[in-house]
């Protein structure tokens, strides 16, 4: 059976309708509002087709028809038209990011915040595995006599803050001190290699000469290694998890759990998210490799870090969404992420 044009526009209208009302239609309501000068019989004929080769669904309590996800698929691939987002959406979308553009943990976290609250879906950010990123400077801030925060800022822009408590006092020349000596020794280092046994005791007896300072590196090391094992980890954050309760499809309350079980299983969540291919990736319904996600919609796209370390960012969410929309929103959005953390950083601070 052929795909004709007339197919096509009945099919398009259908998908159209339907991601707009979350009703099936039926041909009568659909003959209203296309101008194909046919019948209602004749359109219940092309529906009664396009179900047949797998187009179109027949909900068992309505005698309209709703959209199939190869329905959706051949929208994606073949009659979706592309806009790009209006220029004051792009303005705003920019300076948003850019309020903490040094440091790539808050800007990611913020792209999750600002999809979630443009697409009304659940969106989520994938920092990137930071094995090859290299350390730009450590810094130890005073807080109180017992503790310290040790600040380490990779060349990518990832900022982490770690309190470090004490068993004793410090003095906090000192601590300016094995500041700057850390930052000497390990900068340029990529964050997987400073966690090598020889560079760490070497760096130990390098502190070693600063008298008074061997109780405080008892503390110390164990916290700055514990610090780096985690910045290599990739991070997920997630947004709008509840956004889905004003969505129709998850009025069931059962299913509306089943999805915030599903999305709350971070670790198997970053797994599928890892295991997905570069650039933008649409998958629908079953073509998602999970089972608990065989009712959903996941677009992802890729954004880059000075080039190399990759991380995602995307939505996921009921199958009728409007794909176009959201599409042109995680393009940009990661393409501004890439283009912001191009070159990073200020000058060096603990110089």
């Amino acid at each position: 059976m052929e795909l004709t044009e007339r197919k096509l526009k009945i099919l398009q209208a259908i998908i159209d309708d339907f991601v707009f009302s979350a009703e099936p239609i039926g041909s009568r309501t659909l003959s209203k509002k296309l101008d194909l000068g046919i019948s209602p019989a004749t359109i219940r004929n092309e529906m009664a087709d396009l179900e047949e080769m797998g187009y179109l669904t027949h909900p068992h309590t309505s005698a309209g028809r709703t959209p199939s996800d190869k329905a959706y698929r051949l929208y994606v691939d073949t009659l979706m038209e592309r806009h790009p987002l209006p220029v004051e959406e792009q303005t705003a979308i920019r300076t948003r990011l850019s309020e903490n553009f040094n440091e790539l943990n808050k800007t990611i976290e913020k792209a999750a915040t600002l999809l979630s609250e443009i697409t009304n879906l659940t969106a989520f950010a994938l920092t990137p595995k930071e094995d090859n990123n290299q350390l730009k400077y450590i810094n130890l801030l005073p807080v109180d006599k017992t503790s310290v925060v040790l600040m380490i800022v990779t060349e990518s822009g990832k900022v982490s803050n770690t309190v470090i408590r004490l068993r004793s006092g410090y003095d906090q020349r000192k601590l300016e001190i094995l500041s700057k000596m850390l930052t000497y020794n390990y900068r340029g280092r990529e964050l997987s290699s400073i966690q090598t046994i020889d560079l760490v005791k070497k760096v130990e007896a390098d502190i070693a000469a600063l008298s008074a300072m061997s109780g405080f590196m008892e503390n110390f090391m164990p916290e700055f290694l514990r610090t780096l094992e985690k910045m290599l980890d990739t991070e997920l954050y997630m947004e709008g998890l509840t956004n889905i309760f004003d969505i129709p499809e998850y009025n069931d309350l059962d299913k509306a759990r089943m999805f915030l079980k599903m999305m709350k299983q971070k670790d198997r969540f970053t797994e599928v998210l890892d295991n997905r291919a570069d650039g933008v990736i649409i998958t629908i319904g079953e073509e998602n490799t999970d089972e608990e996600m065989k009712d959903c919609s996941l677009i992802t796209a890729t954004y880059r870090v000075n080039g190399k370390f990759i991380g995602k960012l995307g939505v996921i969410g009921p199958t009728r969404m409007k794909y176009d929309e959201v599409i042109s929103l995680v393009e940009f959005m990661t393409d501004n992420l890439s283009n912001t953390f191009q070159i990073t950083g200020d000058t060096d601070s603990e110089e």
